[in-house]
């Protein structure tokens, strides 16, 4: 279902594109660490690798360009300005996934400004970084089997648009919202290191080693109810905002489902390891979205709590 932007110019500024052996580009694989977190990637690779596969098995493919998953892209050596042309270009949002991820990214910084600044909370913007194949973080090297993820240290979210085609045609995450979805969890992260609730988990998994996975689902649980919440705020929102449907809403439930735990380690493994999950099943995911999608206010994700 395409998603309806109330404003159409897309702002390139915070972008740091790295594709093509762009600023940045690492020299060699690897998984980020240090406090990279992803929607899916992250999960995928540690299933995979753990408990006794081979990532080659997920056939991820590189994305040289920003074509990939429902739309086409500019080529791997464009400059900002170019960028910025086509992204600007009547139509761009609807051909071009790297746009409309941009968009997306435009509106989330919007609105969560908005909202901080209404709640007298301080507020500084993220970046937004494309790469191909392997890139440098503030987390540590990082491939393309990451998939999408946020690094607290660079407080900048990356995407790999060959993964996110993956994401959608192995896993089942379409619709151009489940993008939106995934670019909205990747801010509810940075909103985790603004409010300061990124390193008071990360110093209690060091605390209580044993309860780390508890806290690694607990944090992403709330990076799912804080895309709820900015899905809501968006669609009310009188600047740059978006006008959602139910189809839409039901596009990013049901990529919050693809990405649970339980299905991504049936999809892979053919068995269900509750003991491993890091990101909480299908249905907590889903709840979670719901919760904030339907309240419209963080002050409801406390996936903490008890």
């Amino acid at each position: 279902m395409p998603i309806e932007f109330d404003d159409q110019s897309v702002d390139v500024s915070q972008v740091d594109d790295r594709r093509g052996g762009g600023g940045g580009r690492g020299r060699g694989g690897g998984l980020a660490i240090g406090g990279g977190a992803g929607v899916v990637g992250l999960v995928i690779y540690l299933l995979v690798t753990l408990l006794g596969g081979n990532p080659g098995q997920l056939q991820l493919p590189s994305s040289a360009s920003g074509a990939g998953a429902g739309g086409g892209g500019g080529s791997s050596s464009e400059s900002p300005e170019q960028l910025k042309t086509r992204c600007n270009t009547a139509g761009a949002l609807k051909t071009d996934t790297d746009c409309r991820l941009i968009k997306a990214f435009n509106v989330a910084d919007t609105v969560w400004k908005d909202e901080f600044t209404r709640r007298g909370l301080s507020y500084n913007s993220p970046r937004f970084a494309f790469f191909t194949g392997q890139t440098d973080t503030g987390c540590g090297p990082a491939s393309a089997d990451v998939g999408p993820f946020y690094c607290p240290p660079d407080q900048e979210i990356y995407f790999e648009l060959g993964f996110l085609e993956q994401l959608q045609t192995q896993f089942g995450a379409t619709g151009e919202f489940a993008q939106a979805y995934i670019v909205a969890h990747e801010f509810g992260h940075h909103l985790q290191t603004l409010l300061g609730t990124e390193p008071k988990v990360r110093a209690a998994q060091q605390r209580n080693p044993s309860q780390a996975n508890k806290y690694s689902i607990a944090l992403e649980l709330q990076a799912d109810c804080y895309a709820g919440v900015w899905s809501t705020l968006a669609d009310k929102s009188a600047k740059n905002g978006i006008n959602l449907s139910q189809d839409n809403i039901a596009e990013a439930v049901n990529a919050a489902q693809a990405v649970g735990d339980d299905r991504i380690q049936q999809k892979v493994q053919g068995r269900v390891n509750p003991e491993s999950w890091t990101h909480g099943s299908a249905a907590q995911r889903k709840q979670w979205f719901l919760t904030g999608s339907q309240s419209g206010n963080i002050d409801s994700c406390n996936t903490f709590g008890g």
